[in-house]
């Protein structure tokens, strides 16, 4: 069992920064409207250092309003939570994260008052622990050497322990994570390429991304070719990736939909985080390294390709934690 982390927020209690659920109407908040609708940049400087010719163009997730791109996921896990009545009346929103999906929950517990309450490995960035606390959210360091399995077990114990207390929406297995992007993210590339995206290619977390994006793109175009990013082994330093052959696996991740999986290691990953922000202005981490790491790869091999990526977050400096 794993305590609650005890660093305080403020000097005052925790439910004193709390209002009632009903404070606002969670479709008219101006920032869960925000969410989504980003930008397709294209990546030429990319493009042109591969010698390849191919078209490479990146959703820039970390435009959302917490950063990342997980905020579609949380907030269509939210209000499908709202709407059937499973979040509310003073019940806490509990669920394991590796950080994306914790800061956009704590966010949106702030926004529309319901508490958060997150499970989160202890070896996650200390930005993100920061931006969950400042929310007003709880956290609950699990043993860093198991990830997000670890946390997702831990999560599931407290869920059973105290159901009463916890609406545990367990995004790793939560049909609205990958119907958020069914719903509003593959319309967007499709509508931003006028239909011309010929290959899109993603990295596998919780697999609600590549899974809803991919269902919406190939109903629209079957010969839209899916590529997965995921590392190589179990041990790396892509924050957000999963190896899915050696984790717990997501129900929300649709392999059918995949034709192929890319494999990248920390370094080419970081190598490519610290060329977008030299070469195309865009500083973002290391999963989008590594997704557009694997797209360059996808786009060198399909000659006159339309490849779209995913930037799933803001980055941090690669080099980071190596002067910690």
């Amino acid at each position: 069992m794993y305590p609650l982390d005890s660093t305080p927020l403020t000097s005052g209690p925790r439910s004193a920064l709390r209002t009632p659920l009903t404070r606002r109407a969670p479709l008219l908040d101006p920032i869960v409207a925000a969410i989504g609708n980003t930008p397709l940049v294209p990546l030429p400087s990319i493009v042109q250092e591969s010698g390849g010719r191919f078209e490479l163009l990146a959703k820039a997730e970390h435009l959302n309003p917490t950063g990342s791109v997980k905020d579609r996921t949380a907030r269509g896990i939210v209000l499908d939570a709202i709407a059937g009545g499973r979040l509310g009346e003073g019940r806490t929103l509990m669920d394991a994260s590796s950080g994306n999906t914790a800061v956009a929950y704590a966010m949106l517990g702030a926004r529309l008052g319901f508490p958060v309450e997150i499970i989160l490995p202890a070896n996650a960035h200390p930005s993100r622990v920061a931006r969950i606390r400042a929310f007003g959210a709880g956290v609950v360091f699990t043993d860093p050497s198991e990830g997000t399995d670890g946390a997702q077990r831990e999560a599931r114990r407290r869920a059973a322990a105290e159901p009463g207390r916890y609406f545990y929406p367990d995004q790793y297995n939560n049909p609205s994570n990958p119907r958020a992007h069914y719903a509003t993210t593959g319309p967007e590339i499709w509508q931003q390429t006028a239909g011309r995206v010929t290959h899109f290619v993603a990295g596998v977390g919780t697999g609600g991304t590549i899974s809803g994006v991919s269902r919406y793109l190939k109903e629209r175009n079957p010969s839209v070719r899916v590529i997965g990013v995921e590392p190589p082994g179990p041990i790396h330093g892509i924050e957000g990736l999963k190896h899915l052959p050696t984790a717990l696996r997501p129900s929300t991740y649709d392999d059918h939909l995949v034709d192929e999986t890319v494999r990248v290691e920390t370094e080419d990953a970081l190598e490519m985080q610290l060329r977008l922000a030299r070469a195309e202005g865009l500083a973002v981490g290391s999963s989008a390294g590594a997704a557009v790491w694997a797209a360059v790869q996808v786009g060198r091999s399909a000659e006159g390709s339309v490849v779209v990526t995913i930037l799933p977050d803001g980055g941090h400096d690669p080099h980071e934690r190596e002067r910690s």
